[in-house]
């Protein structure tokens, strides 16, 4: 049986590499030349391959969209089968402190070379510079790819082409008439143009709260200043959980953010009264506390309008509450956004409801299976996204074994 992928990334490889077995010929193709290119970049060249093993319904809440298809398609592939899966082809992993997991050779290139080294042991063919026009169903209840390197007939075909910023990508499915849900960027960093806090790049802070005005959306993480605004795994995780409402608002919005998510707004009060009374004669500008940067602190005296020179034992009320404020509730305005290109994100794609979850297969035509970020379905930064890719990748390329 001939099984064609459309698509040289992580989730085409993977169906790929599980589609072969009992005499299937496949076929990759890649309309660019390079394949798993992303996976080459990820978690800046290192691959963040998942994200360390956890209940599935716990798992799952790391999609902003899929997360009820992923409860289902992980109980066939999770985490831990990931990395038992390149472990048992010679790559060590780790699992680091924030639960990401990562080669122990720190190279994405070791990720790289077996999924490249499977397909070569299977004699899978891989085409690339090979972009697909378009997708007919044929008359042999099979599919026939009209491309830039001539016509090929194929008796399955998995779908793996990934996430696109335009919905015109998603042209050469239209003989499908699968619904297409437009694609809305997801894992972006907010720009902060007119604030001065800019200044500060690349100072950050490990454990801060940051929450959008008016909504419920908020995450708690690192957050990091940069030339350009905010970032940090924080802010990229809530502009996933936000994409479609900052979408919506044309990206301009106000963050509030606590830059201690271990302290509160009375936290703070009291620590810094209980401070002023132990240590009157010590300048505020000059120690800075709840583990903020100097650099930091020294802007929130300045916002305070607390003098270079100026004790704790002369702060005034109004002082001491403008600085509580700096603390726990700094708002920004955010006018725009920039990708986080390495970790480049989009929800949207085929909607989840014309796709079985415990088969990747299309419901509305038979052979014809979806997998990875061509799904409407995206994760926050952590492995998340990959795993999704092994995972339905997984499913479409074992379904496809079955006659």
């Amino acid at each position: 049986m001939k099984i064609g992928i459309i698509g040289g990334g992580a989730a085409g490889f993977f169906a790929a590499i599980h589609a072969s077995g009992k005499g299937n010929e496949v076929t990759i193709f890649e309309k660019t030349s390079k394949v798993l290119a992303k996976v080459k970049v990820s978690g800046g060249g290192r691959c963040n391959v998942t994200h360390k093993p956890m209940e599935i319904s716990k798992f799952v809440k790391n999609y902003p969209r899929g997360e009820k298809f992923l409860k289902k398609v992980f109980t066939s592939f999770k985490s831990e089968d990931t990395i038992a899966w390149f472990e048992d082809r010679g790559v060590a992993l780790k699992i680091e402190v924030d639960g990401r997991v990562f080669p122990i050779s720190d190279s994405s290139q070791s990720i790289i070379d077996v999924l490249l080294q499977e397909a070569s042991t299977l004699n899978i063919e891989i085409k690339k510079s090979c972009a697909i026009n378009s997708v007919f169903k044929n008359d042999k209840h099979g599919y026939d790819l009209e491309t830039e390197q001539g016509l090929f007939s194929f008796d399955k075909l998995i779908i793996a082409s990934g996430g696109h910023p335009k919905s015109d990508s998603y042209n050469f499915l239209k003989n499908l008439n699968h619904k297409i849900l437009d694609p809305i960027p997801s894992l972006f960093t907010f720009n902060t143009p007119k604030e001065s806090i800019r200044e500060l790049m690349g100072l950050s802070v490990p454990n801060g709260i940051v929450k959008i005005e008016g909504t419920k959306l908020s995450y708690q993480g690192p957050i990091l200043i940069t030339h350009w605004g905010l970032s940090g795994p924080a802010v990229l995780k809530l502009s996933a959980f936000g994409a479609k409402w900052l979408k919506e608002q044309h990206y301009q919005a106000k963050v509030i953010i606590n830059w201690n998510a271990d302290s509160g707004e009375q936290d703070y009060d009291k620590h810094l009264r209980e401070y002023s009374q132990t240590y009157p004669n010590r300048k505020v500008h000059c120690h800075s506390l709840f583990g903020i940067p100097a650099r930091l602190w020294e802007h929130f005296c300045d916002k305070s309008s607390i003098e270079n020179s100026q004790l704790h034992s002369s702060l005034s009320k109004k002082q001491l509450n403008k600085l509580v404020q700096c603390l726990f509730c700094y708002i920004l305005t955010v006018e725009g956004k920039t990708t986080f290109k390495e970790e480049f994100v989009t929800s949207g794609g085929i909607a989840l409801e014309e796709v079985s979850a415990e088969t990747m297969e299309s419901k509305l035509h038979s052979n014809l299976y979806f997998a990875g970020e061509v799904l409407d379905i995206d994760g926050i930064t952590g492995g998340f996204n990959f795993q999704a890719a092994w995972s339905t990748g997984y499913v479409a390329g074992k379904q496809t074994q079955i006659y």
